[in-house]
Parts: structure tokens; C-alpha cells; sequence
């Protein structure tokens, strides 16, 4: 009977040896699969056969031991390793590591979970692994908003996604001459007198243009139905953008308050005392009260200065019914725009990545003892409702040419069926202007947080598993973020190969996150987890394997002779 106990027990022996030693051949043919991890066997004996369960010591007797025989060996548990692989630095940009504990979130027929980072996108841009299971993570809203709470298929839409960004704040830099002389007078521009076609009466706001003739001929009309005038006119040194008025069912009014937008004069600023008033008003003849004249009044100083040339407002067929010269108002003050003042264009973006052209001409308004103040004029050729004029505003400097105060930087620009979200507003920050004195003003926009379209050309990983996309415009915006889950208990989990994991009964529910949050690893861009196998360690476990198969199978011979040797010994 013990013979026969010996060949089971190293029959027994032989088994768990060749299960640790197919344990260690799948280890060290592991040694190089990414984020691999070991595992080791664990043995145990099988059961006892107790012959003697032992007595109490007594008077009469020390006590004995129980006596007990073995029968053999089994696995005790096969264990995974979940301790963390080195890092190696790959350079593909869809290649991640975990540095710390959990698992990479993955969707094909079930959820599964990896450590294995080595993915690749798709032909549909999306992050997979080599298997092609989706990995998952947390996607964006329209602004580029992580939006948490469930889980999707994270996309990198390279060549494909564009984005654009419309401008909140402009960042202007310069100095404002302090030395300079404060701006005074403004263009004063007036037309020829015009009274009633034939009737010799006054004009009025209402009078339709086609009614219109001048006093020297009141026989001759000087607008005709379904002429279109053209404006063009130069501000400062520069060209204004040339507007149109289609004359059909047109008032005097219509066409005065269309000079006035068109030439971007803003009316709402109060000029100084003796000064005229900016806009466009209607005049009358001293010498005859029924004619009337267009008396045209600008921005003060020299960068608001109008230029209306004799061909600046024609018709299409190349005739010129209105004719403007330099004037003096009905208070006799001449067209004479002087002062310090300094002009600068710029461009921002609307919604759509359209380029906006606007502006700013800064004028010294007036000097104190307590320091400057220059008015600054915003004007749009891009706003859609014809009026120039998007904004004015002061800025207000101390005795040490810092500024103190701004108001009015608020900039809103019409953007109506243009398709881009209006109005546009934005910010002029002055923050960095000064106003000491220098030969002359000086004013740029160094900075503009808009942009026009880009495309996605390249994309990065925080540790944090946040995906941040590149545009060819240079602007970034974060395209989604990886989802880490980590586990009570990782060895409890299942392996279904490839490297490849299921929840376990005994692994605990998986905790869902983003990385570097609830217990989880930081993520390593451009790197992967190498495999956690001892290749030292699994050497030494294969010649203790079979050292110990060696030795079970020699318990086998032996017995094996013994039981020969009693048979013989019965013939």
C-alpha cells in the first residue's frame, strides 16, 4: 500500500512540475510581448492519510505527536504579476504606457481592459489596438469640452477636423506722443446748394433724390430712377472702402445718413467747445433760403481727415451729380483737422475664421495736470450694416504716462448673413500702451487670440490621457481623453488572451476615471510597457522544475523496483 502511495505521490509530483514548467516557458517566451505579466505557480500538498491523531501528556505519559502520511502535491493558485513593466520610449505618438496602477479601457464584443498601449487609428481615425478593439475614453462637445460620464470611441480625425476661433481680445502696443499738440478742428466738406426740380422750394430730409436738382439748374434733375452711386472717399492716408446707394424710392435723408456710415464719422462724441459737431446736416443759402447744401463734418485730428475728390461720388454710366469742397460751417469755422493722432489696421476673426479688418485711430483729446487722455475711433469695412463706426473710447494716462483708465474697449462688429455668429465683440486691450513724449504716436496690434481655419495636422498626450490636437493655424484644442479603470483586486481578473482582460468574480468592479485621478497611473505618451518577466528569476524556476521533475520521476522508479523486487521475492 505505500509503494503504491509513493508512485501516486511523485506521480503527483511530475504533474505540478510540468504545469510550473510550462508556467516558466510561457513566461520567458513572453519576455519581449509588450506590458505581458508574469505569472507563478504556486504548489500545496494534496491530503494526509493520519494514522496516529496523537495524545495529551499525562502523569504517566509526555504526550505523542499525530502521525501523518502525504499523498502527493497540487497547485496551490497560478498568480499573475500585475507589477508594472519598465517604459520604453518608442516615439509614435499613438503608442502609451501606464505609469502607475490600471488598466486601458477597450470595446470589441465586450469591454475588455489592456495595459498593452501599442495603438494605431484606423482607416475612420479611430484609436485601436493592434486588433483592431476600440479603445475608449471620454469625447468632446462643439467647443471642445470634455464631456465626462460616458464612455466612447476615441477619434483623431488628422487632415480631416478644421477648426477656426473667433477673436475676444486684441492686445495693442505702442506710446502715445505726449509731447504732441492736442487735436482740433475737423473736415468740414460741403456740396453744391440744391433745391426742388423745378419748383424752386427748399429741400428737406424727405425729398426723394430723384426730386433733387441743383439751385444753378432746377430744370435738371440730378438723380435719375435706378442709378447707384458709388462712394470713394480717402481718410487720413488711407482709402475708404468703397459703398453704394441704389437711388430708387432714396430720401435726402437716406443719402445723408448713408455719407455719414460710409465715411465713418461717429456723431456720438461731443466736441470741444467752438468746435464743430461731427455728421452730415443739411445747410441753408444765406443769400436764398430755398437752397440747401450738404455740409459734410468729420472726427477731429489728422488721422480723421476726409478727402471726397470730384469723382468720389458717381453713378455707374461715370456721371458726378454731387461735387464736395472744402467749407466753413454756419458758424464760419474752417475745414482745418490738426492735433496729434495715430492710426493702425488690423485683422481679427469671426466664428468662421473669416478675416475681419478693423481699424483704430487714437487721437490726443485733451492734456491736464493730471495726465493725458487720447480718444480712440474703431471702424469696420467688414461690418455688414454699412455703418463704419464699431465703437469709440478713451484712454486716460497718469503723470507718468501709465495708463489708468480705459472706456468704450468693447468692440462689436455686425456680422449678418455672413453665416459666423453676430454680432462679433471683442476686447481692445491697452494695457500695454504708455504716453511719454517721442517724436510721434506709435500703435500696433502685437496680439489676437482669433483664428482663421486650420486643419488637424498632429496631436499630443498628456499624463492626465488628455488628447490635444495641432491645427495647421496654430491653434490647439483637446480632442478627447483617455479613460483608465483600476480594480480592487487585478489578479482576480480573467485572461482572454492577447493581452487581453475581463472583469473576474473575485477581481471587483472596475473604477472608471480619467488618469492620475482615483488610485491610477499617469499616462506616457510616445512610450510603451515593456513585459514584467525576470528572465533571472524564471531560470532559476526552470531548474527547480525540473530538478523536482527529475526527482518525482525518480520516486517512481524506485518504486517501481521496489514493488519488482517483492514480487520476485513471492515467486
Amino acid at each position: 500500500m505505500a509503494l503504491s502511495n509513493a508512485l501516486f505521490a511523485g506521480l503527483s509530483g511530475l504533474d505540478v512540475n510540468q504545469v510550473k514548467l510550462n508556467i516558466v516557458g510561457n513566461n520567458i517566451a513572453n519576455a519581449n510581448t509588450v506590458a505581458f505579466k508574469s505569472t507563478r505557480v504556486l504548489f500545496k500538498p494534496q491530503f494526509y492519510v493520519t494514522d496516529s491523531g496523537g495524545s495529551q501528556p499525562d502523569g504517566d505519559s509526555g504526550g505523542t505527536n499525530p502521525s501523518q502520511r502525504g499523498l502527493g502535491v497540487v497547485i496551490s493558485a497560478l498568480e499573475k504579476n500585475f507589477q508594472p513593466g519598465s517604459i520604453e520610449t518608442t516615439g509614435r505618438p499613438t503608442d502609451m504606457a501606464i505609469d502607475g496602477d490600471g488598466f486601458f479601457i477597450v470595446r470589441s464584443d465586450e469591454q475588455k481592459y489592456t495595459r498593452d498601449g501599442s495603438f494605431r487609428l484606423n482607416a475612420n481615425n479611430q484609436l485601436v489596438t493592434s486588433a483592431g478593439d476600440l479603445v475608449q475614453g471620454y469625447g468632446v462637445d462643439q467647443s471642445f469640452q470634455i464631456i465626462t460620464g460616458q464612455l466612447t470611441d476615441l477619434t483623431i480625425p488628422l487632415g480631416a477636423a478644421t477648426t477656426a476661433q473667433a477673436t475676444s481680445v486684441a492686445t495693442m502696443e505702442g506710446n502715445l506722443n505726449a509731447a504732441g499738440t492736442v487735436a482740433s478742428g475737423a473736415s468740414i466738406l460741403a456740396s453744391q446748394y440744391l433745391t426742388v426740380l423745378n419748383s424752386g422750394t427748399a429741400p428737406s430730409n424727405v425729398t426723394l433724390l430723384t426730386d433733387l436738382a441743383s439751385a444753378s439748374d432746377i430744370t435738371t434733375p440730378l438723380f435719375n430712377a435706378g442709378d447707384t452711386l458709388t462712394l470713394s472717399a480717402r481718410k487720413g492716408s488711407r482709402s475708404i472702402a468703397e459703398a453704394t446707394l441704389n437711388v430708387t424710392g432714396r430720401t435726402l435723408g437716406d443719402l445723408m445718413n448713408f455719407l455719414r456710415q460710409a465715411l465713418g464719422i461717429n456723431d456720438t462724441v461731443v466736441p470741444a467747445a467752438g468746435q464743430a459737431a461731427p455728421g452730415v446736416v443739411l445747410e441753408a443759402d444765406p443769400a436764398n433760403a430755398a437752397n440747401q447744401r450738404i455740409v459734410i463734418t468729420g472726427n477731429s485730428g489728422a488721422d480723421n481727415a476726409l478727402e471726397l475728390g470730384p469723382g468720389s461720388l458717381r453713378t455707374a454710366t461715370g456721371l458726378m451729380p454731387l461735387r464736395f469742397a472744402d467749407a466753413t460751417d454756419a458758424n464760419g469755422i474752417a475745414s482745418n483737422p490738426s492735433g496729434e493722432s495715430v492710426h493702425t489696421s488690423l485683422v481679427v476673426y469671426d466664428s468662421l475664421g473669416a478675416a475681419v479688418t478693423l481699424n483704430v485711430t487714437a487721437v490726443l483729446e485733451r492734456t491736464s495736470s493730471t495726465g493725458n487722455v487720447w480718444r480712440f475711433y474703431a471702424e469696420s469695412a467688414s461690418d455688414t450694416d454699412l455703418d463704419l463706426v464699431v465703437g469709440t473710447g478713451t484712454l486716460t494716462f497718469d503723470n507718468f504716462g501709465k495708463l489708468r483708465a480705459v472706456t468704450g474697449n468693447t468692440i462689436t462688429i455686425d456680422r449678418t448673413d455672413t453665416g459666423a455668429q453676430t454680432p462679433l465683440t471683442l476686447t481692445l486691450d491697452f494695457s500695454r500702451m504708455t504716453s511719454l513724449a517721442h517724436r510721434s504716436s506709435e500703435l500696433a496690434m502685437v496680439n489676437q487670440d482669433g483664428s482663421p481655419m486650420g486643419r488637424l495636422t498632429g496631436f499630443s498626450v498628456g499624463a492626465d490621457g488628455r488628447i490635444t490636437g495641432s491645427f495647421s493655424n496654430g491653434v490647439t484644442r483637446t480632442l478627447g481623453q483617455l479613460a483608465i479603470a483600476t480594480f480592487t483586486n487585478p489578479a482576480g481578473l480573467i485572461d482572454r488572451g492577447g493581452n487581453m482582460y475581463v472583469e473576474g468574480a473575485n477581481s471587483g468592479t472596475a473604477v472608471i476615471g480619467v488618469p492620475a485621478t482615483l488610485g491610477a497611473g499617469k499616462i506616457v505618451a510616445g512610450a510603451l510597457e515593456l513585459s514584467n518577466v525576470d528572465l533571472s528569476e524564471e531560470f532559476i524556476n526552470l531548474i527547480i522544475a525540473s530538478t523536482g521533475f527529475a526527482a518525482s520521476s525518480r520516486v517512481i522508479s524506485t518504486s517501481d523496483q521496489l514493488l519488482t523486487e517483492l514480487l520476485n521475492a513471492n515467486r
